[in-house]
């Protein structure tokens, strides 16, 4: 058990066939906590041997749980869920560990929501969709099997480990498909757990997790045995994972970079505006791709607007270790997030103003302030450029025209907001803002039962809600004579 793994202060292991196994070879890599920037733990550095057995095992476990019907995997999604809520403290003190978030409302923010679209794919499991059969040509008649795809390969990033594995597992087997999974380097533990779990309710090798860092995310992509591959992670990784999959002509689903934009006009309520971007803009310490990154704003409230912004961050957007009382968001997740984010703002132009923040806080751990920017331009690395993490930057515009066109003007297209109490104009945004999600006078809420994914570098492919179900079947046409 996982339990025995960490009070025996033992290095971790992968998770395959229902148990867990020593990794064949000795490498192994430190867990550093984000907090202290010491080590607490070790995880293995998987080879193709262990690749090769994770599989194997998915391989085995495919044809069992592809026949079993909707309901009996219904119940086992079910059964997953209602055990992680059972174990929720346990499991926010797994992500607390790994990613260094506030404890207090972990459970509340991403423990909870992971248990919910368990039960939402849960019931997706029983609503198979297909096209009514029918007499498409005389004498025969044709109808449509929906079906699982096989053996899935994914990846998971770092800044929501937990619900990250959830997004991707959930609708994977509820469709009926089997799994290997090499969660992110850094935060593996919610991942083993949750592994442990399922294994509980589903037949060995359903679930299987292979610990490693970027080699062992390149030898699951590469394998032959998966039909498909789902990632989250960075444009340049979803590029490489495409490349690498039209070699085998795999399907793919990517969910990658996002640079969302906040558009404020006059007669939004500034005060509602301020909180809520403040808010999307500096949880998790920004590293969400949908976070709020860039405020554009009419020209005749922009002073107003950056005054407010930067009175709601100095109030409301603390950074501080995952026990301190009052603190919004823990540290970036590694040394070398903190260098990305540190080399944005050493690099902003002159003609930028820092507003409030612009610093790395303290010397131990990897906190970086709340920061804001105003003055840049269009063209600017901080505007066009993921920076995934706490800095938001601020822009002017004239006309509704030039809004949008400086909205949709970046490679990413995740999501985005407008805030204004015009309904016709939120309408008109709704349809052109070039992303995936159109927030209207809010900015980052989720619920199981929609549909979340991107256009351009953002990647492809739904998760969460039945588009996100449906993204794991295939479709087969049967057709029977009649006579």
């Amino acid at each position: 058990m996982l339990t025995d793994l960490l009070e025996n202060a033992a290095p971790l292991q992968n998770f395959i066939g229902g148990r867990f196994v020593p990794p064949t070879g000795a490498e192994r890599m430190p867990l550093l906590d984000p907090v202290t920037e010491e080590a607490y733990g070790e995880i293995p550095l998987s080879d193709a041997s262990d690749v090769d057995a994770a599989f194997a095992a998915a391989s085995a476990a495919f044809p069992i749980w592809r026949e079993t019907t909707p309901a009996d995997r219904q119940l086992a999604l079910f059964r997953i869920a209602d055990e992680m809520e059972a174990r929720a403290e346990q499991f926010a003190d797994l992500e607390s560990q790994d990613t260094g978030k506030p404890r207090a409302s972990l459970v509340a923010d991403e423990i909870m929501q992971s248990i919910d679209q368990l039960r939402f794919f849960a019931g997706a499991a029983r609503s198979l969709e297909g096209r009514a059969a029918g007499e498409y040509l005389a004498g025969h008649t044709s109808f449509v099997r929906r079906e699982p795809v096989g053996v899935i390969g994914q990846v998971t990033p770092w800044n929501y480990p937990l619900n990250m594995a959830v997004w991707k597992i959930a609708p994977a087997l509820a469709a009926g498909n089997t799994v290997v999974l090499k969660p992110a380097e850094s935060t593996p533990l919610t991942t083993l757990l949750l592994a442990e779990i399922v294994a509980l309710h589903t037949p060995a090798g359903v679930l299987n997790v292979v610990l490693g860092a970027r080699d062992t995310g390149v030898l699951l992509v590469e394998h032959p045995t998966p039909q498909m591959v789902a990632i989250t992670g960075s444009v340049r990784a979803g590029m490489a994972v495409a490349r690498s999959a039209a070699n085998d002509v795999k399907r793919v689903h990517l969910e990658l970079g996002g640079k969302a934009p906040a558009i404020v006009f006059p007669d939004a309520s500034i005060e509602k505006a301020a909180a809520g971007i403040v808010n999307a803009a500096f949880f998790n310490a920004g590293q969400d791709c949908t976070a709020a990154t860039r405020v554009l704003v009419h020209s005749s409230i922009h002073d107003e607007v950056v005054a407010a912004l930067v009175e709601h961050t100095r109030s409301s957007a603390r950074t501080g270790a995952p026990d301190e009382e009052g603190v919004l968001y823990g540290p970036l997740s590694s040394a070398a997030q903190l260098e990305q984010v540190s080399g944005f703002v050493e690099r902003l132009p002159a003609h930028a103003t820092i507003e409030t923040g612009g610093r790395r806080q303290g010397d131990r751990g990897y906190f970086f302030e709340a920061t804001i920017v105003s003055g840049l331009r269009q063209e600017d690395e901080a505007v066009q450029g993921e920076i995934f993490g706490p800095v938001l930057t601020v822009q002017a515009f004239e006309t509704e025209e030039e809004a949008l066109a400086m909205a949709n003007d970046v490679p990413f297209a995740l999501a985005s907001s407008v805030w204004t109490t015009d309904h016709a104009r939120a309408m008109r945004f709704s349809r052109d803002l070039d992303f995936g999600c159109v927030w209207i006078n809010t900015h980052i809420p989720f619920v199981s039962d929609m549909p979340h994914g991107g256009f351009k570098h953002s990647g492809y492919g739904k998760d969460l809600s039945q588009y996100g179900f449906d993204d794991y079947t295939r479709i087969k046409h049967v057709m029977t004579a009649l006579d």
